[in-house]
């Protein structure tokens, strides 16, 4: 039998769950995609998958010879495309996840342009503030924004750092006036996201001094747009990184307060599973992205301080 096939099958089966379904995705029989599996363990002379309630599970020897299998294949592919033209004109479906703020301002802009010029390449977008593993739900690109990587099993390439600020619209401060201080935020109507990196206390620094302030948020939320509408209408002072804010500081529908304290920045980051198996639409993505965040010159962008900003005190 085709060892090619019986490799194939016993990845697709382990990535979908179900031999039935990987017999679908490779236009086989079930029954041949029974005899397929039986000739590979006979070939290897071990059990690599076996059933349970859950369905079918691989085996100790099975898990470490699908990432072998998996590894063959992948080199393989990598080595016919390069010898023809998908190098040149990448194709496929492009999985991309990011939170919903990056994905509205500085994914879903830039499809138009990179469609146009890879029209071969469909792009799916996960948008989740949460972040989820590359492997398991297959994704060949994350967008990932932390004060640092914890994920050692990733490969990570850097867009640009963001400072973390605080802002609130000209109506809230014509009405309350600006803090003047740090301690003042305690007394002030705070909105927090709930994702942030120990969202309920804020460490600032200014020069030499530091500031450490337990706050509790008048409005909580894990997604910046709920609480950027929120501080658009009034409502308080939200704690989000520039990237999220930067058009309505230039346009003046918020300003930044105590800019002269800095809190953690940021480090947004490209996330993908591998440099030595990146596919040619991942590559062309990647590429396509920097381009795009070195040409707007973001970097120096969102990590500038603004100044504080007069406002007329209420």
């Amino acid at each position: 039998m085709d060892r090619w096939t019986e490799m194939e099958l016993l990845v697709q089966t382990t990535e979908l769950g179900s031999m039935s379904r990987a017999a679908e995705a490779l236009n086989m029989s079930n029954a041949a995609a029974s005899r397929h599996l039986a000739a590979l363990e006979a070939r290897v002379g071990a059990r690599l998958m076996q059933r349970s309630t859950r369905g079918l599970t691989l085996t100790e020897a099975g898990e470490s010879f699908y990432q072998s299998c998996k590894s063959v294949l992948s080199d393989i592919k990598d080595a016919e495309a390069a010898a023809s033209a998908t190098a040149l004109n990448p194709t496929g479906t492009l999985r991309v996840t990011a939170s919903l703020s990056f994905s509205m301002q500085h994914i879903a802009p830039l499809l138009k342009e990179y469609t146009a010029r890879y029209p071969n390449v469909r792009v799916y977008v996960e948008v989740s503030n949460r972040y989820h593993d590359l492997i398991d739900n297959n994704i060949d690109v994350a967008i990932r924004t932390r004060e640092f990587e914890r994920d050692s099993n990733t490969t990570i390439r850097r867009l640009a750092a963001t400072r973390r600020i605080l802002a609130a619209s000209p109506g809230y401060l014509n009405v309350h006036g600006a803090p003047q201080n740090v301690e003042d935020l305690a007394q002030r109507p705070l909105l927090l996201y709930t994702y942030a990196n120990c969202p309920n206390e804020l460490n600032f620094r200014r020069g030499d001094e530091t500031r450490s302030l337990r706050v509790q948020g008048l409005l909580e939320s894990n997604d910046g747009q709920v609480l950027r509408a929120a501080a658009l209408s009034g409502l308080g002072i939200l704690v989000q990184p520039k990237y999220i804010l930067y058009e309505d500081l230039v346009a003046g529908r918020l300003v930044s307060v105590l800019d002269d304290w800095d809190l953690p920045q940021l480090s947004v980051n490209i996330a993908f599973q591998s440099r030595r198996h990146m596919s040619a639409k991942v590559r062309t993505f990647i590429d396509f992205l920097v381009a795009h965040f070195d040409r707007m010159d973001y970097h120096r962008k969102w990590t500038a301080f603004d100044g504080v900003l007069p406002v007329a005190s209420g």
